[in-house]
């Protein structure tokens, strides 16, 4: 029997969505049915929500910094090989799930007023944060199958193993052309090298394919030469062509899977930092509301 691969949102036939959906739902209702207890005490003024002040709205504020303190820990939870509580996928299904819920909790805390403060603040960075959370689970769950496919049952490894295979096999071949082909041939492994076209910054990597990579602009060069070959050059300059054609094809493979992992590492160099962001801000919600008010 198959068994098939299940993601995280699929965890448990999606446990954690189920206890998000109920949490939303239960924190909905008991916004419609809130009545402030300020109509029983013969106040003269009675705030008709139930805005951060009141008892609900404490509640659901402190549902929802609690769970952005415990979202937190998935980082530590991922590095904890030997913990027990739970396997990773559990962990970040909830957290996927969980995380999204903070948008109707927070909304809900602040009966949907908004202003220039700090508390304005930390719903703004919770919505980037979890914004940039869906595009993280995006990447995750998409890019993995796009990676099987590009490298086809290679590794990145035995890619560039081929790589440098199919160069030392193209300076062979060149030996039979004239000096200006085999000029042309090292410059473009050497340039390769030097510019680190299987590699380089975090910027290029994420271009992917690199049309401007060394032996692509050789292999065209090579392809316009042969008007004076003899017959055999022009029979050993078809096979170098094809070499390099080879060669091409691996690295903007290799490019490809590379632009692929930056993608997939990229997101986390904004979200980590945005959610201490968050942690700060609430912090200081959370001061300026017991000590300043």
């Amino acid at each position: 029997m198959n068994r098939h691969h299940h993601s995280v949102l699929e965890f448990k036939q999606g446990r954690y969505f189920k206890v998000a959906v109920f949490l939303c739902i239960l924190a909905i209702l008991s916004y419609g049915w809130y009545e402030p207890l300020t109509k029983y005490l013969n106040f003269p003024f009675v705030y008709p929500k139930p805005y951060g002040g009141t008892w609900l709205g404490y509640t659901l504020g402190t549902i929802a910094a609690l769970l952005i303190v415990w979202l937190m820990f998935l980082g530590i939870r991922k590095r904890s090989y030997s913990s027990s509580i739970g396997s990773v996928q559990g962990w970040t299904s909830a957290h996927v799930y969980l995380g999204t819920s903070l948008i109707v909790f927070a909304s809900l805390h602040c009966a949907f007023e908004f202003g220039w403060n700090i508390h304005t603040l930390a719903y703004a960075l919770m919505m980037i944060v979890i914004g940039s959370g869906f595009f993280g689970v995006f990447v995750y769950l998409r890019y993995p199958e796009h990676m099987t496919a590009n490298l086809a049952g290679e590794t990145l490894e035995t890619m560039l193993l081929k790589v440098a295979d199919l160069e030392r096999k193209c300076k062979k071949l060149a030996l039979d052309l004239p000096d200006e082909v085999n000029t042309l041939l090292l410059t473009a492994i050497d340039d390769s090298a030097k510019r680190s076209a299987l590699g380089g910054s975090l910027r290029r990597q994420l271009k992917g394919v690199d049309q401007k990579h060394p032996m692509r602009i050789a292999r065209d060069r090579l392809l316009k030469m042969g008007s004076n070959f003899t017959v055999n050059q022009v029979m050993m300059q078809e096979q170098l062509i094809a070499e390099m054609t080879r060669i091409i094809t691996l690295t903007d493979r290799v490019r490809l899977d590379l632009r692929f992992r930056a993608l997939m590492q990229v997101w986390l160099y904004f979200h980590v930092p945005l959610s201490f962001a968050l942690l700060a801000s609430l912090i200081a919600h959370i001061i300026s509301v017991f000590y300043f008010w």
